[in-house]
């Protein structure tokens, strides 16, 4: 692809090395004015490396950046910022209990200057422009994920930010907020931003983007216009390496025994939920996120007793389940927070693949680690785990590479129940594929409780859908019933469905 003589941001040869492991090799990458680059590429193959650098909070082993033809020094987030670099992560960075208005100003001198009523009318304005309207006044606590995030991109266009990289912005989002996002994105290239757009979401990528540059393993191995990538399918030849369809062929299985049965489940954040699952089913439930899906899997999964209503495991009361069982392979736990819940960052592989399968590997007092780490490095293999060294700490992992580290030790237990919170969240679309072949094969053995953000996913997967809004669960219902499944995006607004356990 030509280069401009002068981009507004390039990336020269950027190197970065964690111990042994090369994150970026030699990175060349140009970011227009007015124009929206996707970054694509497997897990761990270098993107959230490389953008951290761009935002100051990693410095480069050797390259630099440029920004309009010169030399930038960015050694902090404050010189990417005052640089008019800034970053939309998926996890905000905003104080809970001030107002959107603060949070917006905070840190910049001219907040001590302005009254509320100013503060607010500059925030209602870039609202109105980029169509992400929030109400300056709101506390921040009190807003949903989606809310948080305009605030965040807000803030970022209130500091006149010319360059904006969107980290996988819609996992958090409806498809009427995802929509609404695209239209303020495309609004920002327009007025000569430039944007660096990160998704494993090809469609997404297809119809937001001008040009997308591929990763892998560090390096740049393919840049081109969007317009010349013919489909979705080709897209992910070209990230991956080989054929990758995401067709799931799901074939007809015999419903078993119930293995998880939910009534009347009341609490803070919860309100009747009703229904059960079998075991050769796989039961989706959605919502976008903060309706009480969070509240629910603590529940099932023994970290908070059911305050209100029943929840029987395998045929056992709540309590009976969990007081004292000592069976490691009844019930599986995929957490969503791969790095607090699921992993000890400061740990080795090993240790964490033993956390919930020393059972395993233990004879009387004594634990076989050595037995452990060969099969964990079977594990690593199969599961395409990088890089493959089992002695290195949990954190040095990517996410998408620690996440597949929790589902190979969680698999390997073979499980009669697996509650799985946002399984394939950052997950390249080759490590999906493998991910959802294994929940299928699971399915065969055990009832699977799918919490997913990702309509796609939820309906490629799930025998039944579940929607659940406000802590209620709207409805549920066949994925073959085409009338329900159509109005799916309006459930997940409270709007519709029968209701159930309202």
């Amino acid at each position: 692809m030509t280069r401009h003589d002068s981009p507004l941001i390039r990336l020269e040869k950027i190197s970065k090395s964690f111990g042994s492991v090369q994150a970026n090799q030699d990175i060349t990458i140009d970011i227009e004015a007015g124009k929206i680059r996707a970054l694509l590429g497997e897990n761990g193959a270098g993107k959230s490396t490389l953008m951290n650098i761009l935002a100051g909070t990693l410095q480069p082993d050797s390259g630099k950046i440029l920004i309009n033809g010169k030399v930038a020094k960015i050694f902090s987030t404050k010189n990417a910022l005052d640089a008019g670099i800034g970053m939309v992560y998926q996890h905000f960075k905003l104080v809970e209990a001030m107002t959107v208005a603060e949070n917006i100003f905070l840190g910049q001198k001219s907040g001590f200057f302005l009254s509320p009523a100013r503060m607010a009318e500059r925030v209602t304005h870039l609202g109105k422009k980029y169509g992400l309207e929030i109400d300056p006044s709101a506390r921040v606590s009190q807003l949903s994920l989606g809310e948080k995030q305009r605030v965040e991109i807000v803030k970022l266009l209130h500091r006149n930010s010319q360059t904006l990289v969107f980290d996988e912005p819609t996992a958090v989002l409806t498809p009427r907020e995802a929509d609404q996002l695209f239209l303020a994105i495309r609004q920002m290239a327009k007025d000569g931003k430039a944007i660096v757009f990160i998704s494993h979401k090809l469609g997404e990528v297809m119809e937001i983007s001008d040009s997308v540059s591929i990763l892998r393993k560090g390096r740049v191995i393919d840049e081109m216009p969007i317009s010349e990538v013919t489909s979705k399918a080709d897209l992910a030849r070209r990230m991956v390496g080989r054929e990758i369809l995401l067709d799931v062929k799901k074939k007809e299985m015999e419903i078993r025994q119930r293995v998880l049965r939910v009534e009347g489940l009341s609490s803070h954040d919860l309100r009747e939920i009703t229904f059960d699952l079998r075991q050769g089913e796989i039961l989706g439930i959605v919502g976008v996120a903060g309706n009480g899906q969070k509240a629910l899997v603590e529940i099932i999964c023994g970290l908070t007793p059911p305050p209100s209503g029943s929840v029987t495991i395998l045929g056992q009361s709540w309590n009976k389940f969990f007081s004292g069982r000592d069976d490691g392979g009844a019930l599986s736990y995929i957490p969503e927070d791969r790095r607090g819940l699921g992993t000890c960052l400061g740990l080795d592989m090993v240790d964490n693949f033993l956390l919930t399968t020393r059972k395993s590997f233990s004879k009387g007092p004594w634990l076989k680690k050595n037995r452990a780490r060969k099969k964990l490095e079977d594990l690593v293999e199969a599961f395409k785990i990088y890089p493959k060294e089992t002695s290195n700490l949990a954190g040095q992992l990517s996410g998408g590479n620690l996440q597949k580290l929790v589902l190979a030790r969680e698999f390997f237990r073979e499980p009669r129940l697996i509650v799985a919170e946002q399984p394939s969240q950052g997950l390249d679309i080759g490590a999906t594929e493998e991910l959802w072949k294994l929940l299928l094969t699971a399915r065969e053995r055990a009832g699977i409780l799918l919490v997913t953000g990702d309509l796609s996913e939820a309906l490629a997967m799930s025998d039944r859908i579940g929607v659940m809004f406000s802590g209620k669960m709207i409805d549920v219902f066949s994925v073959h019933d085409a009338d329900k499944v159509d109005n799916i995006a309006m459930m997940m607004t409270g709007v519709g469905g029968k209701g159930i356990g309202q």
